[in-house]
């Protein structure tokens, strides 16, 4: 939910455990005297972990975040408690699209005193939408919706509060529910655990079995598949792919969250930010970044809702570093970069020559955003033309000429049908006048 939260496969291991780390939870755990009750776990992170809780007092789930112990964490918690109470308080209404702080306190455990804080529970991240729609890319009406709600919460936290987000990405922005409507805790009325198993020994209940039996089914599915594949690569009979993901009753509003690294735009205190792939080239090079930098991530991200896929995933490779593959990504995409932002950041030198130009990667692949959202992802012409408007100026190498929240939510392409949207009204009014 927040401060770099991950709900992937792999655990965080045992060994953070101690003192100064994590604190141990289990099942029907009590906190804050008894108001919120452990449910199961839904994340973690270097910084914390994340627990489903229900909050007694209001009958109601909510996201609970336990901080480490150690000292650097519990400033970096009082930092980002500051933050959120900011987001919070000033927005009453709830309508500027972003996580809200519900409470929060100290909880002492054998590892020591944990800061803890109260989320609102959200929905998934739209980097597990991504992954639902089979990284195909979203309809173009759908990847508006989102990007609205993006727009809202970035110039609320820019122009109103003076806040730099700096690790904006699809995995730190939440969609208000669910995708499947069945793994929603109030839509499904799944009945809260309030108090331990009998005998003393906490699994969880049903969980860890129910968590089992999937995984069983998981392993069974696959296997059929791959067994399925085989015999049709046998035979010469080609395997039937599957339809396209049915995005109907997905509601597609959404929040961005996780502040753990936020920092007021007058006081930026780290020189490295942002996850790899949404990097901005003033963060690489060290030129300084201001709300500008988290427009660039918001820009990556939008290109990866409409294709499925990243726009830069930069690599090592044998003569150059993973910085330098990434800014050839970035010209190879979107043209030379001006020499005087190549060569005006304190690590210019390490990657370009006094000319502009990269020192290691001589020859460029030049494929404009436009060429590739047509000859790669099959965009018509009219969808190219009026997207690449509205997101090529987001991806300016001069941070100062990127619009900001504010001018992108006025854009027409955010107010303007796609030819696709087009095309299934004109189909759907057919089948209207037929009948």
């Amino acid at each position: 939910m927040s401060s770099g939260s991950s709900s992937g496969d792999e655990d965080e291991g045992m060994d953070s455990y101690r003192k100064g780390g994590y604190h141990a939870v289990r099942v029907a755990d009590t906190f804050a005297g008894g108001r919120y009750i452990a449910q199961r776990k839904l994340g973690w992170g270097h910084f914390s972990t994340v627990w489903l809780a229900y909050y007694h007092p209001q009958l109601k789930y909510v996201a609970l975040k336990i901080q480490k112990s150690a000292p650097e964490f519990a400033q970096s918690a009082i930092h980002e408690i500051n933050i959120l109470s900011a987001l919070t308080q000033h927005d009453p209404d709830n309508r500027k699209c972003v996580i809200r702080l519900l409470d929060h306190f100290k909880h002492t455990g054998p590892n020591g005193q944990h800061y803890c804080m109260v989320f609102e529970l959200l929905g998934d991240s739209i980097l597990k939408l991504i992954k639902y729609n089979r990284y195909k890319g979203l309809p173009l009406n759908k990847v508006k919706d989102i990007c609205r709600c993006i727009l809202t919460a970035l110039d609320y936290i820019h122009r109103q509060l003076g806040i730099i987000h700096t690790d904006l990405k699809p995995e730190n922005i939440l969609l208000v529910s669910t995708i499947n409507p069945s793994n929603d805790l109030v839509r499904s009325k799944t009945c809260p655990i309030v108090s331990k198993p009998e005998g003393g020994v906490n699994n969880g209940g049903g969980l860890v079995v129910n968590a089992i039996e999937r995984k069983l089914k998981q392993r069974a599915r696959q296997a059929a598949a791959r067994i399925t594949a085989r015999r049709a690569s046998l035979g010469g009979v080609r395997p039937v792919t599957k339809d396209d993901r049915c995005l109907d009753g997905i509601d597609f509003r959404c929040k961005v969250v996780d502040f753990g690294n936020a920092c007021w735009g007058n006081r930026p205190y780290a020189d490295e930010i942002q996850t790899r792939q949404y990097r901005a080239p003033e963060v690489i090079l060290q030129s300084g970044y201001s709300y500008s930098a988290d427009m660039w991530s918001f820009g990556c991200t939008v290109f990866e809702l409409a294709t499925g896929e990243m726009m830069f995933a930069p690599k090592t490779g044998q003569s150059f570093s993973q910085d330098e593959d990434h800014l050839a990504l970035m010209m190879e995409m979107l043209g030379k970069m001006p020499r005087k932002i190549a060569v005006g950041g304190l690590r210019s030198k390490d990657y370009f020559d006094r000319y502009g130009d990269l020192k290691r990667i001589r020859r460029l692949k030049h494929c404009p955003l436009t060429c590739l959202l047509t000859d790669k992802f099959k965009f018509s012409v009219h969808d190219v033309r009026d997207f690449a408007d509205f997101l090529i100026p987001i991806l300016d190498f001069v941070p100062e000429k990127r619009p900001t929240a504010q001018q992108c939510l006025q854009h027409p392409w955010l107010n303007k049908s796609s030819e696709s949207d087009v095309q299934k009204l004109d189909s759907q009014m057919s089948e209207l006048q037929f009948k």
